[in-house]
């Protein structure tokens, strides 16, 4: 029994103290310049669905859940956020040339009409984020139209 109490004792004193190892959670400023939805001037309906599913992960316009400050959640919350934004970042929409931005919105309608995205975990704690067929329709065709006119 004394072991046990003192495993015990260790998890929490490790718990207590990787709450002192940061993670930046520091959204960069958006230049509506550059941000895809002001630069396609998307409709409200794809804003919404957008902001509501994607642009936690893919934007630098993150909205970090309470969750998010603890240790080891944390971690992990950040580490899907940079892996977002290193796969697609919205908000540096025009900052990408002209092939790549046909690749993500190609890989974009794969993953929506495949249901990969957003991830399951995430939908969890984000009632917004599961879009239902119909949803998933409407950004998809947007993102096929913008594709069909090479409007990238």
């Amino acid at each position: 029994m004394k072991t046990f109490k003192k495993i015990i004792f260790w998890v929490l004193v490790s718990f207590a103290l990787i709450q002192f190892v940061p993670t930046d959670k520091t959204n960069k400023p958006i230049d509506k310049k550059v941000n895809f939805i002001d630069v396609k001037k998307s409709p409200p309906k794809v804003v919404t669905l957008l902001k509501n599913a994607c642009y936690d992960c893919h934007s630098n316009e993150t909205v970090y859940p309470k969750y998010a400050y603890i240790a080891p959640f944390s971690w992990s919350v950040k580490d899907h956020v940079n892996e977002g934004r290193e796969h697609l970042n919205f908000s540096l929409w025009n900052s990408y040339n002209k092939d790549l931005k046909e690749s993500m919105l190609t890989k974009t309608v794969q993953t929506l009409e495949n249901k990969s995205m957003p991830l399951p975990a995430y939908i969890i704690y984000h009632e917004d984020a599961n879009l239902t067929d119909v949803e998933r329709g409407v950004l998809s065709n947007y993102f096929k139209e913008i594709l069909k006119s090479k409007s990238y």
